[in-house]
């Protein structure tokens, strides 16, 4: 009766131990899912301030005064202009 005794006791104690193990596992893995999904808002932030400054960056208006102003380029005149149509696909 008392080695029946000693091998429940052993077996608790190894139970008891893969718990605490268990648990201090899902703690360490809940902070990491935790500091991940900050940093996923953080890029998801960044991502939004980078197309809002494409954006801008590209505006119709801004490329027309660069082109103009720094590179002197200036719209053709409607006699210089020609219009290629696109070859149909056969």
């Amino acid at each position: 009766m008392a080695r029946l005794n000693l091998i429940l006791l052993a077996v608790l104690v190894a139970c008891a131990l893969s718990v605490v193990t268990s648990q201090h596992k899902a703690r360490k893995l809940y902070v990491e899912l935790q500091k991940e999904q900050e940093q996923a808002k953080q890029l998801d932030v960044e991502w939004r301030q980078l197309q809002l400054e494409q954006s801008t960056w590209a505006m119709h208006a801004r490329v027309e005064k660069i082109a103009s102003g720094q590179l002197m380029m200036r719209v053709p005149p409607a006699s210089r202009v020609q219009v290629v149509a696109p070859e149909v696909a056969q």
